[in-house]
């Protein structure tokens, strides 16, 4: 039994970089990327150097919260190690970010099954013929927004990814609408669901300087959870892409 589950991981980190590289929506990603780290050494005070954590996101901002990585204070092998600790988790964040859009190309390139397609309905000879076309057909809406969602639900990867994100919103609304001292708290909903969430900072942004302030924390936190549901997908459509083939031993 342990020799069988080592075997098993091989393919699953086979289509893993097959999905970060074999497609033209992920090695647009990966050049992006590259330019943008190239931006960052040649011009490290722009603004523009920040750009590969942002482009990698939500993932690399979680070596921000560890006290480990560039800056580490101590010099010589320590500051090094940190240094290399953060380039490979950058690298390994893109690894994944690529490989999700890869999961994204990849299902927009399936083709329909047969019957998923219907025949041109006929001409309705009455109005309730065509009522009935309509309830059938908004039947057929609710039904592909539950097939486009589900990959948000349907694995343990989106679902715990889920839970992050609910608890850092979570956290965010109990100390702006609670406590006394909100701080920061937004950075961490901001951090768990960028780089969609970012959109959601700037739309918001505007409202807390106006009469309608109190609007600003609810137009974020909308935003934090329509990106978190967007981020779901993308992370289930990747474990259904890394699922999917799997080779089973016989008994």
């Amino acid at each position: 039994m342990p020799t069988a589950a080592r075997p098993r991981r091989l393919p699953r980190l086979r289509r893993l970089l097959g999905l970060a590289t074999d497609n033209w929506l992920a090695r647009i990603y990966l050049a992006v990327l590259a330019a943008s780290v190239l931006v960052m050494f040649l011009s490290p005070e722009s603004t523009l150097a920040a750009s590969p954590l942002v482009l990698t996101a939500p993932l690399s901002f979680v070596g921000v919260v560890l006290p480990f990585g560039p800056g580490t204070e101590g010099g010589g092998a320590s500051e090094v190690l940190a240094t290399g600790y953060w380039v490979a988790w950058l690298l390994l964040c893109a690894l994944v970010n690529a490989a999700v859009l890869g999961a994204l190309a990849a299902r927009s390139a399936t083709p329909e099954s047969p019957g998923a397609r219907d025949s041109l309905p006929p001409v309705p000879d009455s109005s309730g013929q065509a009522a009935r076309d309509m309830a059938r057909s908004a039947r057929a809406r609710r039904r592909g927004a539950r097939v486009l969602l589900m990959p948000a639900v349907d694995n343990w990867l989106a679902r715990g990814y889920l839970a992050v994100a609910a608890a850092s919103l979570g956290f965010f609304l109990y100390a702006v609408f609670v406590s006394q001292d909100p701080g920061f708290a937004g950075i961490w909903p901001l951090m768990a669901t960028a780089p969609l969430s970012i959109l959601a900072l700037l739309v918001a942004s505007p409202a807390e300087y106006s009469s309608f302030s109190w609007l600003s924390p609810l137009i974020f936190s909308a935003g934090v959870a329509v990106s978190a549901l967007l981020n779901a997908v993308l992370l289930g459509l990747l474990a259904h892409r890394l699922r999917a083939r799997e080779p089973r031993s016989a008994t």
